[in-house]
């Protein structure tokens, strides 16, 4: 990492469910304790400036002010798939996971330049409804080459257009969440360190050690690499489909008994952890989500 200067990517922008079934997965993180945004239909350009296309995929998040959840539905199969969503679909078992840029220039020609990217920079809008009438959308993003990320798929992406992202009426949750606290690469015990170094380049940041975890911090939010032997001490009693994978995603919450309570009242099983408790992937659209105090780093 260059100490001179700021890191262009900077923090977890946010993390992605692929679904088939949107409202089917929004009813399930509504009952999560989630409020989410309207369903909003992509539009998606090769590069910016370069025509938009209606795509098969529209989305329903959970939004927390910097970061958010994203429920990505295929809702028109026989649409439009420039970025390849169904290849997405079949390929990926955990986690997409997009990274919040800075400068996306910087970190394009930064991953290009380390043989890590796998696109140049692509452009989405979507429109948005906001208090003072429709809104577009705006990001710009390029995609890390999947021979470096074969747990999950990987993007970087610049909000253009923040405030209409971020709207304060999606902001309060009932489950007191917070933010995205950090993602979960489970790897093979022998490919631990060749994971690391990958990710600190591909994230330009130091690593640090915290008991079996590897971890990759940002200034908001944090990647965490750890060993599959460790995966029963992080998240007891879950089972891989595959590995490595990006296996699992944490929010923080104002009040973790607060947040149990709703989600087990709402006939959700969770189980415990360190630091926390989490849903198991069955009950959480296919990927263990996790829960723990705001403000912990463990």
């Amino acid at each position: 990492m260059n100490h001179c200067e700021a890191p262009d990517i900077d923090y977890i922008d946010h993390t992605v469910l692929i679904t088939t079934d949107l409202p089917a997965a929004s009813a399930r993180f509504g009952a999560l304790g989630f409020t989410l945004s309207p369903a909003s239909p992509h539009h998606l350009a090769e590069h910016p400036g370069g025509p938009l296309m209606p795509t098969c995929t529209a989305n329903r998040c959970a939004y927390f002010g910097r970061s958010f959840i994203e429920l990505l539905g295929i809702v028109d199969p026989a649409a439009p798939d420039p970025w390849g969503v169904h290849h997405l679909r079949r390929t990926y078992r955990g986690l997409l996971m997009t990274l919040g840029s800075r400068d996306i220039r910087t970190t394009a020609a930064r991953l290009n330049a380390a043989g890590l990217a796998s696109t140049g920079i692509r452009a989405l809008e979507r429109q948005v409804d906001t208090p003072d009438g429709p809104r577009t959308v705006r990001a710009d993003s390029v995609r890390v080459d999947p021979a470096h990320t074969p747990g999950g798929a990987l993007q970087a992406t610049q909000q253009l257009t923040p405030q209409h992202v971020h709207q304060p009426r999606y902001l309060d949750h009932p489950n007191g969440a917070v933010g995205l606290h950090s993602v979960l690469l489970v790897v093979p015990d022998d490919e631990l360190d060749v994971h690391e170094e990958r990710h600190a380049r591909i994230l330009d940041a130091d690593v640090w050690i915290d008991g079996t975890r590897r971890v990759l911090p940002l200034r908001e939010g944090r990647v965490e690499i750890i060993p599959h032997s460790a995966l029963d001490e992080v998240l007891p009693g879950h089972v891989l489909p595959g590995l490595p994978l990006l296996a699992a995603h944490t929010v923080a919450v104002r009040d973790l008994g607060h947040a149990r309570k709703l989600v087990e009242g709402n006939q959700i099983a969770t189980r415990a952890t360190p630091d926390g408790f989490y849903v198991p992937a069955d009950d959480a659209c296919g990927v263990p989500l996790a829960f723990t105090q705001a403000g912990t780093t463990g």
